[in-house]
């Protein structure tokens, strides 16, 4: 992935009933139980679900070049 930023659209609490199968899915997970090994670790029990897209980098623009 090329240079940019991940900007955060929206961070919701949820729990373990919200975690469907088209939430998966929607997120890259081939389902539920693929989704678990990759979210659940550590002791914590909040669950969070957290909203995000890349931002491609502003090309610069070449500055205007002065007639002499």
């Amino acid at each position: 992935m090329e240079e940019g930023a991940i900007e955060v659209d929206s961070i919701q609490p949820i729990g373990f009933p919200d975690i469907t199968p088209a939430l998966a899915r929607e997120s890259g997970f081939l389902g539920v139980v693929d989704l678990l090994k990759v979210a659940k670790h550590g002791k914590g029990e909040n669950i969070y679900l957290i909203r995000f897209h890349y931002v491609r980098p502003h090309k610069k623009n070449p500055s205007p070049r002065r007639s002499a």
